[in-house]
């Protein structure tokens, strides 16, 4: 029986939709850590593997729509071979979907017929390349850590390792070790287990992200407005020549937004969707100028239950330094759908600026991503704060 709070979130009738759908076609979906999955390949699939770039992401889904309208819609290219619809506990999706045809051929027709279609009234499908990344970064490791006994021991947890390098970050206790997998999937299903199998096995409290390429200058922002990337593709799939490395927008594009950014509310404590920094402080270490047992307690309790930016706020107050500003920038858009920022947060009362780069996923608005930028930016200084504790 279905949760009464659950059917507050899901649209039931679109549920019923689906439901009907799978039964009419006889479809098949299995549901595998987040993801709901069609094929790999399905039961009429006649072909051979699909190689390289036969992959294609999907973002800007609306939330209560399936299978039963993205399928049919993916297949009037060709036949898939594979698609994974990302999913929510609440049975909502989670906004992003990927397609894998039998050949590059077909992906790339894929892209240039449905970027930008409307799926719903207002609601346009971004579809662009996968990147179908390989490369899992592993923070927080013992200083003495081997390459050797890392890698016997990775093979050891989780299947597909290929290769793994070790490097040091500036200011940071430990190293770091950056994995290569044979395949997206033996990557993303090694991202969902090491850190509970680091802490059962060794008792050590890992941070485990996909390996970003981004490189960015925060001397030298892009001034490009974000609320273009939000703007909807011209070309609809009936349209015969769009083009998809410049897409023309419906309308034009509203004046850049003011820097330093006017911030809006905080969202709910915990929420922050960007992956560009840990989730939480792991060792909440204060400030050398907040010694009393009262304000220590204080702050723990605050990093178990606050938002990255509420915990910064407390802390500087607790420190005696001023209220952090922000300035944000939007950066560029990877082919795998992410948007990268880059930041510059100053605290008065403190010589240097905190400077770094961050990425996330688009918002259903321009604000909510900003939102999702200015947590993930909090998120690192919060980090960074606690590794120097304070000191210039």
């Amino acid at each position: 029986m279905m949760d009464p709070k659950q059917s507050e979130v899901l649209n039931l009738e679109r549920v019923q939709e689906l439901e009907t759908w799978l039964k009419t076609t006889n479809t098949k979906l299995t549901q595998v850590n987040g993801q709901r999955k069609y094929g790999g390949p399905p039961d009429v699939w006649m072909g051979s593997i699909p190689g390289n770039n036969c992959e294609v992401f999907i973002s800007q889904i609306p939330l209560d729509a399936y299978e039963d309208l993205l399928i049919p819609l993916f297949s009037l290219v060709g036949p898939l071979w594979e698609f994974r619809l990302m999913m929510n506990f609440s049975g909502q999706n989670r906004g992003f979907a990927y397609a894998k045809y039998g050949s590059p051929a077909i992906a790339n027709t894929a892209i240039r017929l449905l970027h930008g279609h409307m799926l719903e009234p207002g609601c346009y499908l971004v579809v662009r390349h996968s990147t179908e990344k390989r490369q899992l970064c592993i923070k927080d490791l013992p200083g003495k850590t081997k390459q050797a006994d890392l890698l016997k021991v990775l093979r050891a947890l989780t299947q597909g390792v290929e290769r793994v390098s070790l490097r040091a970050e500036p200011g940071i206790e430990g190293v770091s070790a950056v994995v290569v997998f044979l395949s997206h999937y033996s990557a993303s299903m090694a991202k969902k287990v090491l850190v509970e199998a680091f802490k059962k096995q060794f008792d050590l409290d890992i941070i485990v992200q996909w390996e970003s390429r981004m490189k960015p200058n925060p001397d030298k922002p892009s001034k490009r407005c974000l609320s273009c990337v939000h703007e909807p593709p011209h070309h609809t799939l009936n349209s015969p020549q769009p083009c998809v490395q410049h897409p023309r927008v419906a309308r034009p594009p509203p004046p850049p937004l003011p820097l330093p950014l006017p911030l809006p509310p905080p969202p709910p404590p915990g929420f922050c969707r960007a992956v560009g920094g840990p989730t939480s402080p792991k060792h909440p270490l204060p400030p050398s100028s907040m010694n009393s047992s009262s304000c220590q307690g204080h702050l723990v309790a605050t990093a178990c239950s606050a938002s990255p930016v509420t915990l910064l706020q407390k802390m500087c107050k607790a420190a005696g330094v001023g209220e952090p500003v922000y300035e944000i920038h939007y950066s560029h858009t990877e082919s795998d759908g992410f948007l990268y920022f880059t930041y510059q947060v100053c605290i008065p009362g403190i010589s240097h600026a905190f400077k770094g780069g961050i990425m996330t996923l688009p918002g259903p608005t321009a604000t909510a991503t900003l939102e999702e930028a200015w947590q993930a930016s909090a998120q690192q200084v919060v980090q960074r704060v606690y590794n120097s504790q304070f000191t210039d």
